[in-house]
C-alpha cells in the first residue's frame, strides 16, 4: 500500500501543478488586455475632462468680452437708459417711447424681440457711445431671429466708423443666414472738411432719358453752382441709355468737380454703369473709349475695387494700354436708385448734428417757407444727438400742424431708430436706406 500510495500521491500532484500552470498562462493575456482597457478608459476620461475645462475657459472668456459691463440678463427688465444732461426722456418726447413708431409703408419696424435693444442702441449711439453700441449689436444678433434691423444698424455702424474688415465679415454671416446678397461696402465717410459741416439746399442734376451731347448745358450749370456749394448731387436713376458723346461730357465734369474737392452725392451710379456695359464689347474699340473710361470712373465712385480691376483688364486688352490704377474717391456718397427723391432740391443735413444747432434750425425754417414739401437729405448725416433732435422736433411739429409735408430721406438705421423713438414719425415720413 505504501508503494501504491506513494505513486498515487505523486501522480495527481504533478498533474495538478501542470493544470494550474497552464491556467495561469491562459489567464495572463486576459489580465493584460483588461489592464490595457482600464488604462485606455482612464486616459479617455482625462482627455474628456481636459476638453471640458478648455471649453469652459473659452466660454468664460467670451462671456467676459461680451458682457463685461453690468447689463441685465436677456429677457429681464432692461436697466434705465442713459439720459442727456438736463433733460428726461419725458421732456424729449411726451408720447410713448417704448415702441418703434413709423409708417410700415416707409420702413419695416423692428420685431418685438429686438425693439428693446434697437431703442437702447439708438440712445447710446446718440450719446456718442459708439463702442458700447457696437458691443450690444454684436451680442444682439443671436436674439434677432428673422428681423434684420439689428444687422442693418451694425452694418451702418461699421460703415460710419470705417471698419471694412468687420463689415465684410458681417456680410458673410448675413448672406449665410438670410440666403441673399449681402450689403456692399461703400467706403468710409468723407473726411472732415468744409463739406462735412455744410447744410442747406443741395444743387441737384437729375439726368433723364438718353445720356448724349444734349446734357452739356446742364453739366455746365452744375459746375457753375460748384463755385459756391461744396456739396453737389447727381441723379442717374432716370437715364435710359448712353452714347460716347454723353459719356465723354459726364466724365469731364466728374473729373473737374473732384479736382475742385467738391463732395458728390451720386444716385444710381450702378444703374448707369449697367447701361454702359450694355454698349461696350471687349476687343471692339470703335469710339467707345469714353464709355470705358466713364465706367471705370463710376466703379471708383462706388468703391468697387475688384470690379474695377476686372474691367480695367478688359480695357487694357481692348485698347492695348497699361491697366489703370484704382484710386478710391474720397468725397463721394452713393445712394441706391429706389431712394432718389422726386424733389430736385433737398435740404442737406450735415454729417453731425449736436447741441441746439440754432443756425441750422433757422436755415431750415427759411427753406420750409417755400412752397412744396420739406425734404431732408440725410445721406451724409452720421449722427444726431438728443439735444439737436429735441431742438429740431419742436419747429417741425409746428410746420406739420400747419400742413407742411416733411420727409427724412436716406437715413442710416441708427439715426432712423432715434427718430422713431422720439416720435418724429408722428409728424414726418422716415425713409432709412435699405440693404
Amino acid at each position: 500500500m505504501g508503494l501504491f500510495s506513494l505513486f498515487k500521491k505523486n501522480g495527481p500532484s504533478t498533474e495538478d501543478e501542470t493544470q494550474r500552470a497552464r491556467a495561469k498562462d491562459d489567464a495572463r493575456p486576459s489580465s493584460k488586455r483588461e489592464a490595457r482597457r482600464l488604462e485606455e478608459q482612464e486616459r479617455q476620461r482625462e482627455l474628456a475632462h481636459a476638453t471640458t475645462l478648455k471649453i469652459d475657459a473659452i466660454e468664460a472668456a467670451m462671456a467676459f468680452d461680451i458682457f463685461n459691463t453690468p447689463e441685465p440678463a436677456w429677457g429681464s427688465t432692461p436697466k434705465a437708459l442713459p439720459r442727456p444732461p438736463g433733460h428726461t426722456l419725458a421732456e424729449l418726447d411726451d408720447s410713448n417711447t417704448t415702441e418703434l413708431l413709423g409708417d410700415a409703408a416707409e420702413t419695416d419696424p423692428a420685431a418685438t424681440q429686438t425693439a428693446a435693444i434697437v431703442e437702447e442702441v439708438a440712445v447710446l449711439y446718440a450719446h456718442g457711445e459708439s463702442a458700447l453700441a457696437e458691443q450690444m449689436l454684436v451680442a444682439g444678433l443671436a436674439e434677432a431671429g428673422d428681423d434684420r434691423t439689428v444687422w442693418w444698424m451694425l452694418f451702418d455702424l461699421y460703415q460710419v466708423n470705417g471698419k471694412q474688415e468687420q463689415f465684410d465679415n458681417l456680410s458673410i454671416d448675413y448672406a449665410s443666414k438670410f440666403e441673399t446678397s449681402p450689403p456692399a461696402w461703400t467706403g468710409a465717410p468723407p473726411p472732415a472738411g468744409p463739406g462735412s459741416a455744410y447744410a442747406g439746399v443741395t444743387p441737384t442734376l437729375a439726368l433723364a432719358g438718353m445720356l448724349d451731347a444734349s446734357i452739356a448745358p446742364a453739366l455746365e450749370r452744375l459746375e457753375q453752382q460748384a463755385d459756391s456749394k461744396p456739396v453737389l448731387r447727381l441723379e442717374f436713376n432716370r437715364v435710359t441709355g448712353v452714347d460716347p458723346a454723353g459719356c465723354s461730357l459726364l466724365l469731364g465734369s466728374l473729373t473737374r468737380l473732384q479736382a475742385r474737392q467738391r463732395e458728390l452725392i451720386v444716385v444710381a451710379a450702378a444703374e448707369l454703369a449697367a447701361h454702359i456695359r450694355a454698349l461696350i464689347r471687349v476687343g471692339e474699340r470703335g469710339d467707345s473709349e469714353p464709355c470705358w473710361l466713364l465706367l471705370l470712373e463710376l466703379l471708383q465712385l462706388l468703391n468697387h475695387e475688384k470690379e474695377f480691376e476686372e474691367t480695367g483688364m478688359d480695357y487694357c486688352v481692348t485698347f492695348e494700354v497699361s491697366p489703370p490704377s484704382f484710386i478710391p474717391a474720397s468725397k463721394v456718397v452713393s445712394t441706391a436708385n429706389k431712394y432718389a427723391s422726386a424733389t430736385s432740391d433737398r435740404f442737406m443735413l450735415p454729417a453731425l448734428m449736436e447741441g441746439n444747432c440754432m443756425p441750422l434750425i433757422e436755415a431750415i425754417a427759411a427753406y420750409a417757407a417755400q412752397d412744396g414739401a420739406l425734404v431732408f437729405d440725410c445721406s451724409r448725416l452720421n449722427r444726431l444727438d438728443f439735444s439737436a433732435a429735441n431742438a429740431l422736433l419742436s419747429p417741425l411739429q409746428t410746420l406739420a400742424q400747419g400742413g407742411k409735408s416733411i420727409e427724412f430721406r436716406d437715413l442710416n438705421h441708427l439715426v432712423a431708430a432715434l427718430l422713431r423713438l422720439l416720435a418724429f414719425s408722428d409728424i414726418a415720413k422716415i425713409f432709412p436706406h435699405k440693404y
